[in-house]
């Protein structure tokens, strides 16, 4: 894809969401909140994103598009920028992970590797 790579520090936090999942129907939502910062002493625009999910069975799906909730973000030096999403999985375990795509002010792509998060329905996991 892009052979440069952004320093970018990125958290995720997970939440399963009980009372938008159904066991019967093999429907388990999460909702996961992903602060990145840049870390570079330029701002970066976040233009795409690429998803791997994974559920329990090992059945991936990807995800690609424009930028992240509807927004192609200006990410400015060593502040944080904070959104909320979620995704269905067919099992109560499963795991996400992928990249973002980000451009310099000069035009120059550049890769974020988003590090592999769980996402777990509580008392799943032993």
């Amino acid at each position: 894809m892009c052979p440069a790579s952004a320093t970018i520090q990125i958290g995720v936090e997970t939440e399963y969401l009980e009372e938008h999942s159904s066991e019967q129907d093999e429907q388990f939502t999460f909702v996961y909140t992903i602060t990145i910062t840049n870390q570079n002493d330029a701002p970066l625009k976040l233009l795409r994103r690429h998803w791997h999910i994974t559920d329990g069975n090992g059945k991936t799906n990807e995800v690609e598009g424009e930028g992240v909730v509807g927004k192609q973000p200006t990410l400015k030096p060593k502040k944080p920028f904070t959104y909320t999403s979620s995704v269905v999985i067919q099992t109560p375990v499963g795991v996400m992970e992928g990249n973002y795509t980000l451009q310099t002010d000069n035009g120059e792509l550049l890769s974020a590797p988003i590090p592999a998060f769980r996402l777990a329905k509580p008392n799943s996991l032993h």
